[in-house]
């Protein structure tokens, strides 16, 4: 009965997978259900997600499937390593996200962002998701790494989608044919890690090789040495320059592309929003200190998150036996936890599918149950770069809002893709006014 019931959780997976989470999500708190050969768990409460998150987190590791998946790309960096070694390329990695320093890295942002639209003009069309994608590529190779990725853009986009959907297709599946077979997704996904362990390598033996400490994330990899004298390998440093690389600008440019079309959908909040930006800003581009007068554009991101999450599943397997709210669960128990689901819980959002920015407006977030908002995660676990991802994401806003409208084109469909993102699933032509 178990495995019937984990095929066919399986294949309602693939129909919908943000509907079936909300169906399990009506089971309680902790419904317990099968997903293919294994027994997995929604944790659905803010309380016991605190529990497993922060209280007992040393008691879990990232699913074996996620580091799977995600380490064919990416090898062992922070998304997927785990115990002592993740402690220590996570000290190894902090400073680059200090506030001082993304403080930095504010005029990047803006400027990169006004670069892009200098071309437009009322009545272009433009793919959102497309620029958006180059957007945040650049900005986190410039603020990061310091590098112009001009020539490396359109191979990078190519292979974090074919990974993308890869991994997608893989959560949805029964069976995986082994790594060894040469199928055609498996070629594709050969591809795919080739292309990108090929840049961030080069990356990382460029610098090395000049020796050069730009104060930099690409410098703190590749030249700073642990409590110990001992330095990150090639491949280490490779392996956490992806990592920030491809999940720094791939979170970001979905966020900005949900951003639009909310805007789109709800005139009374872009007019809210185009207001504010006049009264501040006064027609000049936004800086970092900027931001601090602008709760607005601060609430509009933030509803933008709660409906449209960074991650909008993560899972945890216990190294140990576990309990959760009173209830015991096995070693290798998949432990689920869908921002999705909580963001749209009436227990604490009121009218939960509504895009209303101005309930951050009123101290909700000080009276929110600690982990019912989590864009970003939470825990030692919580996104390194929640705060980069922030600012950036209001300066973008901020600096196409002041000058333009951005509409949905007609005949264009608005739809979701849920991978490790929720992404546009049709793309996102969109009209410039």
């Amino acid at each position: 009965m178990g495995l019937i019931a984990g095929m066919r959780a399986l294949s309602e997976l693939s129909a919908d997978a943000l509907a079936y989470f909300l169906r399990v999500a009506k089971q309680g708190d902790l419904p317990v259900f099968d997903l293919g050969p294994s027994q997995a768990v929604l944790v659905n409460h803010p309380d016991l997600i605190r529990q497993v998150l922060v209280d007992d987190a040393p008691k879990y590791w990232k699913a074996a499937m996620t580091k799977r998946l995600l380490g064919k790309g990416i090898g062992n960096g922070l998304l997927v390593s785990d115990g002592d070694y993740w402690r220590r390329q996570r000290r190894l990695v902090q400073p680059a996200f200090h506030a001082k320093r993304i403080e930095a890295y504010a005029d990047v942002m803006v400027a990169q962002t006004e670069r892009m639209i200098a071309a437009w003009r009322p009545g272009l069309e433009v793919d959102v998701d497309d620029a958006m994608m180059r957007l945040t590529l650049g900005i986190v190779a410039k603020t990061l790494f310091d590098t112009d990725l001009a020539g490396d853009i359109e191979q990078i986009a190519q292979a974090v989608g074919v990974a993308q959907d890869l991994m997608a297709k893989a959560f949805r599946s029964f069976i995986r044919p082994p790594d060894w077979l040469p199928t055609r997704d498996n070629q594709r996904a050969r591809e795919a890690v080739r292309t990108l362990r090929g840049i961030g390598l080069r990356f990382v033996r460029e610098r090395r090789a000049s020796g050069e400490d730009k104060g930099d994330l690409l410098s703190m990899l590749a030249l700073s040495a642990d409590e110990d004298g001992t330095r990150m390998t090639d491949e280490q440093a490779c392996d956490e320059a992806l990592t920030l690389l491809v999940a720094g600008h791939e979170t970001t440019a979905n966020a900005l592309c949900w951003c639009w079309v909310l805007l789109d959908q709800n005139p009374a909040a872009a007019d809210a929003l185009r207001s504010e930006l006049s009264t501040v800003l006064g027609g000049r581009p936004p800086a970092f200190a900027d931001l601090a007068r602008l709760p607005y554009l601060d609430a509009v991101i933030k509803e933008t998150l709660r409906l449209y999450p960074v991650a909008w599943l993560f899972s945890r397997q216990p190294v140990e036996p576990v309990s959760i709210g009173g209830r015991d669960f096995p070693i290798g128990t998949r432990v689920m936890i869908s921002p999705w689901v909580m963001h749209r819980d009436p227990r604490w959002f009121d009218a939960p599918e509504a895009f209303r920015p101005e309930r951050w407006l009123d101290g909700l977030e000080k009276r929110l149950p600690k982990f019912a908002y989590i864009p970003f995660g939470g825990g030692p676990r919580i996104c390194i770069g929640n705060s980069f991802a922030l600012m950036e994401a209001r300066l973008v806003a901020a600096t196409i809002a002041r000058r333009f409208r951005l509409a949905v084109a007609p005949g264009q469909r608005i739809a979701t893709l849920p991978q490790i993102t929720v992404q546009p699933k049709c793309g996102l032509r969109m009209i410039v006014e």
